[in-house]
């Protein structure tokens, strides 16, 4: 009787483990290796969403398929795969990426880095630019919905940045106020910054 029941717990205990794998398996996560990558760690102008905060994934993913992000690379790929996304489909995705580990990009101009730390601690005062500390924490680690933004490669930094002061995704509050007051240089400054962040 003993070794029966030490067999069945044995058993329920490996089911256990197994259970996120088996959700995980459930979502078609492939999908997003194309862009995202295979660890989720980002590929080009595609963001790595590995690490990212959970609720920040899911108001996403939920903008995209109600197309309140609207610049190009939204409409083009966004827009598509998340058309038929149901809100439990786009908590599970938040749950499963944002408890893979993040890799920082470290692909920034290393020579801006102490003029985009300038930036990012202290904000721009002249032209009534707050700290980006203030929303998004010493390390860019975000909070609830506001993105982690630490280690987020340069290329994807400075595209959203410049999106913003074209008009795109005007529902963004604040972002595209903040970004309409950057110059060309900060903007270069803080992308190359944050990419180095951990």
């Amino acid at each position: 009787m003993k070794r029966k029941r030490a067999a069945l717990t044995l058993l329920a205990v490996a089911a256990l483990a197994e259970a996120p794998a088996l959700a995980q398996e459930q979502l078609p996560v492939r999908n997003c290796a194309w862009c995202h990558g295979p660890s989720a760690q980002g590929s080009g102008a595609a963001p790595r969403i590995a690490g990212q905060r959970a609720s920040y994934i899911e108001k996403e993913l939920l903008e995209f398929r109600e197309h309140a992000r609207d610049n190009p690379a939204s409409k083009q790929y966004m827009w598509g795969a998340t058309a038929r996304l149901s809100p439990q489909a786009a908590h599970d995705f938040a749950q499963y990426y944002s408890a893979l580990p993040a890799q920082p990009a470290e692909d920034g101009d290393g020579s801006l880095v102490e003029s985009g730390k300038l930036i990012y601690e202290q904000g721009v005062p002249d032209a009534n630019v707050v700290s980006c500390i203030v929303c998004h924490g010493p390390r860019g680690e975000g909070f609830d919905a506001i993105p982690r933004l630490g280690g987020m490669s340069y290329a994807y930094i400075k595209g959203r940045l410049e999106q913003w002061t074209k008009g795109y995704d005007a529902s963004a509050h604040p972002m595209p106020i903040v970004s309409s007051k950057l110059s060309a240089a900060d903007i270069e400054a803080l992308a190359s910054y944050v990419s180095f962040l951990k």
